[in-house]
């Protein structure tokens, strides 16, 4: 993994972060949680590629829950309690990514 598909997994990642926690209080806007399940997905997709890239398989697996939970074409609807805790869940994970999704060669010399 180049430096540069680093700087955007982490641009990725930290966006993905601070959008989940703007989440929490649930007082915005429904088109907030539509541009959410969008940004979620589409950085979730982004990082089962690298994952799989880097023979990540359990973060591939991990990637792909995150990227169907939130997908924003065929939703699942959840109360508003339990998409608070997800929220949070998730934002724990897309931090966690950030130093585990390294490429194959990377790992080896670790």
């Amino acid at each position: 993994m180049d430096k540069e598909t680093i700087k955007y997994k982490n641009i990725a990642s930290g966006i993905s972060i601070i959008m989940l926690l703007l989440a929490i209080p649930t007082f915005w806007p429904y088109g907030y949680y539509i541009l959410l399940r969008w940004a979620i997905t589409i950085s979730a997709l982004f990082l089962l590629w690298l994952a799989y890239e880097s023979k990540k398989t359990f973060w591939l697996f991990l990637m792909g829950m995150i990227a169907i939970l939130f997908n924003p074409i065929i939703p699942i609807h959840l109360d508003k309690e339990t998409w608070v805790i997800i929220d949070v869940i998730v934002a724990v994970i897309f931090l966690v990514s950030i130093f585990k999704i390294k490429n194959y060669e990377e790992r080896k010399e670790n």
